[in-house]
């Protein structure tokens, strides 16, 4: 499980620190791909192969399942992480996100996520109140 907010820098090839708290878990490699609210997803192998055994088995004449599937595998890129716990961003991926130098990287459960620092902000205070109120929907019960 992925938890906390972390704020490293890309550097000038494009390379970013990965939390020390997730280096091992993901030292054999991983997936990036886009995300949705244009952030990127960052996935362990055994997720990303569980979320592609989803997609494997849901119906191809569904469109909105072709057209998820596109984007989704095409903008993946597997990275395996450096001796210094680095992981190469590429452009295309950096370009979509908006990433530039200040990011934000949080847990988000199965998966870490990228985010221009910016971005993150605008979209953590535009939140705030909708997870206050959705509690109850999202949780009924638990909270």
């Amino acid at each position: 499980m992925f938890l906390g907010t972390h704020e490293p820098r890309l550097d000038e090839k494009g390379r970013l620190f990965l939390p020390a708290k997730y280096r091992d878990e993901l030292s054999g490699g991983l997936v990036i791909t886009k995300g949705q609210e244009r952030c990127l997803y960052v996935f362990p192998l055994d997720e990303f192969q569980r979320i592609t055994e989803a997609l494997r088995s849901a119906p191809v004449t569904a469109k909105a399942v072709r057209d998820y599937s596109r984007v989704f595998f095409a903008s993946a890129s597997d990275e395996v992480p450096d001796k210094q716990g680095r992981i190469t961003v590429p452009a295309g991926l950096r370009a979509y996100a908006g990433l530039e130098r200040d990011c934000v990287v949080i847990g988000a459960n199965t998966r870490l996520e990228i985010w221009d620092s910016a971005a993150w902000a605008r979209y953590e205070a535009d939140q705030e109140q909708a997870f206050a109120d959705l509690s109850e929907e999202v949780l009924p019960g638990v909270l």
